[in-house]
């Protein structure tokens, strides 16, 4: 049976390979152009290590204990050379991508719709030319192109991987270069590029209770995670809080509520920070977290937000002396902040 092998790289590049029944991931990867670190491709040197962060494998007992020692096999490092998946893998590769002579994927695509869903809010839904080429894992990011401008900004899909239409939830600056033409240039079948994907922020096995936080558009990578757990079948409790400024921030609440009903475990709520609003539950994420139905020190945590935000809950979680078992987070901030 053919596996999919996701290699996650230092920078923050990703690149997911298939390997083959009996082949090393090592292999596989030379086989689709990535060059991984090697010497002697024997289990002989060490130079191929890497760690597996999830997925099932043989290593055999062809290697040598100076290439890889009980103790550090036992934490999930393993040698690429050896390595034969028998599940989908994750692979952390501890080198930049470029040291592989991995190139960044560019992938094209054309524009369905730029729609304002909110004041502060914009929905953009691209057709992919080659779903299939932009394989990610749910949580990552792609630079996109700002059409006539020679630059790009990041976005993290809110869609699943493998949809042949990529949904990405972008945050309206005022005066921003993407957000200008977003607004007031793009039209359905306008033409756009990305490169990626790219990130260290992406979902992960689930084997405990998944505690979600996410603060205005940091929903889009959190949605894109709960289209692959709904996908899964996932059975753990899972637990969004979603945090915005004013009532008219809050975006695709009908799809957290179509996802709910595809999720058993999965409880959401929604807080706004305006002390006016009209919410029922006001106040930050933080001021929330009592509300989780389980122990914060026995679950995994992903956070997306504005910079404060992640500070804020960085912070209420050493004071209150919680610890996650896992704790994920990525920050966002705009690339451009024009003065109105």
């Amino acid at each position: 049976m053919t596996h999919r092998i996701a290699l996650t790289f230092e920078d923050g590049a990703t690149r997911i390979i298939t390997c083959n029944p009996g082949e090393t991931v090592l292999d596989a990867a030379y086989r689709q152009q990535v060059n991984l670190p090697m010497d002697c491709s024997d289990g002989v040197c060490g130079t191929c290590k890497c760690r597996c962060e999830q997925g099932s494998y043989d290593l055999g007992d062809d290697y040598i204990d100076d290439a890889l020692s009980a103790d550090e096999a036992g934490e999930g490092l393993v040698l690429t050379c050896q390595m034969v998946p028998a599940s989908d893998c994750i692979v952390a590769v501890p080198v930049p991508s470029q040291a592989c002579k991995l190139a960044p994927a560019t992938h094209e695509a054309t524009v369905i719709a730029a729609e304002l869903v909110s004041e502060s809010t914009i929905l953009l839904r691209l057709a992919l030319d080659q779903p299939e080429a932009l394989a990610f894992l749910p949580g990552q990011y792609v630079n996109l192109s700002v059409p006539g401008t020679g630059e790009s900004r990041s976005y993290s899909f809110s869609s699943k991987p493998g949809a042949a239409e990529a949904r990405f939830l972008i945050r309206n600056v005022p005066g921003g270069r993407m957000s200008r033409w977003l607004v007031e240039t793009a039209q359905p079948g306008d033409r756009l590029s990305m490169v990626g994907p790219q990130g260290s922020f992406f979902l992960r096995e689930v084997t405990r209770p998944v505690l979600l936080l996410a603060g205005g558009t940091g929903l889009a990578p959190i949605l894109s995670m709960l289209e692959v757990l709904a996908d899964q079948g996932c059975s753990a409790p899972v637990h969004l809080i979603y945090g915005v400024t004013q009532d008219r921030d809050l975006v695709e609440t009908d799809r957290l509520e179509a996802l709910a009903a595809r999720l058993p475990g999965f409880v959401w709520s929604a807080c706004v920070s305006n002390p006016d609003a009209g919410h029922p539950h006001k106040g930050y994420v933080t001021d929330h977290l009592d509300t989780v139905p389980f122990d914060l020190g026995q679950c995994d945590l992903y956070l997306c937000g504005p910079p404060p935000m992640v500070e804020a809950v960085r912070a209420t979680l050493r004071d209150r002396g919680l610890a996650p078992v896992h704790f994920h987070y990525e920050k966002f901030a705009p690339t451009e902040m024009v003065a109105a």
